[in-house]
Formats: structure tokens, C-alpha cells, sequence
């Protein structure tokens, strides 16, 4: 008679025990940092691709479609020219003014549209974040070089400017390429910011309207700042001279215009500045969304 053999029973594992065996992982688990940065790049086709659609199909119903990006600047610039050079009077002092004022309004217009759009990329792509598994900063760093594109359409027309209202052609033209790298660094850290907390506070899309026209009084986009420097509390003008905004407007008009230096600024300062702004904002902006990866699309 064959002898019955006697088997061990399974041994019990846990949970954690027990998909570390078969090589299972949590679903939407935060990668590594390093790792992050490298799917990142994997999808940097992806990022081209998404942000060159919503390019593409912004204004595509309006009858002038992609025009309206260069148009947009240019009538805010017109009214503001009324309202505070004309009316008010800031136009005094200050040599080719509407070459001021435009460049003060281009550069600025490029971060408050992607902080708006950026605000709400996550609510905005809830459908596609549940049904697809890419990087989650794919999506705010796609709103930035959308952004981008439409400033280089609308930088063309600036130069144009500048140059009708008498502006010479310089070497100085050549250091705008390092200020737009800076300042989009600035603005992708910018957006990824805004993009996690809009996606945890939902009002305040509503909010930063408010935000960025307060942030845009305090810019110098149509006043001197060495015009008011003089009014103001030494706190006050300290804080104005660390303005991100301020510091990147002023770099772009002491590239296009030959006239003096409004400011009163240094220009190693606002180099200086805006490099640790942009390095600032960049490396927190990713820290800070990279930590919340595996809460986007979640209810």
C-alpha cells in the first residue's frame, strides 16, 4: 500500500508579506524623486504634444483664433496707456514709454497666464489623470511651454514695437534668451505650486484673480519705480525690490530699451535675483508637487 504523504499547509503571510512575493505594488505609489525626474523626461513627447493641442485649440472659435494672443497684450497695453499715462500721468520721466509699458505687460501677461492656467490643470483633467498613468507634473509643465509658445508669437510684435518707437538693435537684445529660460524655470515651479493646491482648494480659481492683479500693481508695469521708491517706507521698497515679477520686467527693458535705468536697481542685483527666484521656485514648485503625486485624481 502506498504511503500517504503529508504536505506542510501554506504558510499565512501578511498583505505586504505577500504582494512583496508576487512583485506587487500600491497603485498610484509616489515614485522615488530621481525616478520622478526620469519618467518626467520619458514623457517629454507627450508634455510637447499635449501643450502644442492646447495651443491649438485655445480661441479656435473666436473669428481672429490665434491672434487674439498677441492682440490680448496689446489692447490691455493701449488702455493702460490711457488710463495711467495719459490720465494719470506716468508716462512723465520716462523715455519711450509705450516700449516700457509693453515689454512691462508681455513679460508679466507670460506668468500670470500660466498661473491661471495652471491653477486648474489637475480639476480641469480629472477624466484623463484616472485613466492614464503618466507623471502628474506632465500636465503643469505643459501648461508652461504652452504659455511660452504664445510669448514667443508675442515677443515678435514687442520687438516690432521697440523698434518703431526708435529703439536700437543691441548686443543687449541677446541676454532676453537667459531671462526666458529663468523665467519659465520660475513659472513651471510656479504652476506645479498651483496645481497642487488648486487641486486640494477648489475656490481658489476664484481666488487668484484677485492675487495676480494685486501682484500686478506692485510690478511697476506702467509706473517708474524710482518714481514712487521716493513715497514709500524703507520696508516697503525692500519688498518691491525682491518682487520676482518686478525683477524680470526690468531685466527685459534694460535689454530692449537704450534709455536709463528706472529702477535703481544694479544689474548684477536683478541677476542675481532672478537666478535664485528661479531656482527657488523650480526646485520647490517640484518638490511640493512631486510629494502630492499619489493624490491627483482621487476623490
Amino acid at each position: 500500500m502506498a504511503e500517504a504523504v503529508v504536505t506542510e499547509p501554506y504558510p499565512a503571510l501578511a498583505p505586504d508579506q505577500l504582494a512583496a512575493r508576487h512583485g506587487l505594488r500600491v497603485a498610484g505609489e509616489r515614485p522615488g524623486l530621481v525616478e520622478y525626474a526620469r519618467r518626467i523626461w520619458a514623457y517629454r513627447h507627450f508634455i510637447v504634444a499635449f501643450a502644442n493641442a492646447r495651443n491649438v485649440a485655445t480661441l479656435t472659435t473666436a473669428r481672429l483664433g490665434q491672434l487674439w494672443h498677441v492682440l490680448t497684450p496689446l489692447t490691455n497695453a493701449a488702455v493702460y496707456y490711457l488710463i495711467f499715462g495719459v490720465i494719470l500721468g506716468t508716462r512723465h520721466n520716462i523715455d519711450n514709454f509705450v516700449g516700457y509699458l509693453c515689454a512691462g505687460i508681455f513679460i508679466f501677461g507670460y506668468t500670470t497666464q500660466v498661473a491661471s492656467a495652471g491653477t486648474g490643470i489637475i480639476s480641469g483633467n480629472l477624466n484623463m489623470i484616472r485613466a492614464l498613468q503618466f507623471p502628474r507634473a506632465s500636465l503643469p509643465l505643459s501648461v508652461t511651454l504652452t504659455q511660452l509658445n504664445q510669448l514667443l508669437a508675442a515677443m515678435a510684435v514687442l520687438i516690432g514695437i521697440v523698434l518703431v518707437t526708435g529703439e536700437p538693435i543691441t548686443f543687449a537684445w541677446l541676454t532676453l534668451v537667459p531671462l526666458l529660460f529663468l523665467q519659465t524655470v520660475f513659472n513651471a515651479g510656479l504652476a506645479m505650486l498651483l496645481a497642487r493646491l488648486g487641486s486640494k482648494i477648489t475656490d481658489l480659481k476664484q481666488i487668484i484673480p484677485f492675487v495676480l492683479r494685486t501682484w500686478l500693481y506692485g510690478s511697476g508695469v506702467f509706473y517708474s519705480l524710482a518714481n514712487v521708491m521716493d513715497h514709500m517706507p524703507t520696508w516697503a521698497a525692500t519688498l518691491l525690490k525682491l518682487n520676482p515679477m518686478l525683477i524680470f520686467i526690468e531685466l527685459a527693458r534694460e535689454a530692449l530699451l537704450a534709455g536709463p535705468n528706472e529702477s535703481g536697481m544694479t544689474t548684477t542685483y536683478m541677476w542675481t535675483t532672478a537666478t535664485v527666484w528661479a531656482l527657488v521656485m523650480g526646485i520647490c514648485g517640484f518638490l511640493y508637487f512631486w510629494r502630492g503625486e499619489k493624490e491627483y485624481g482621487r476623490g
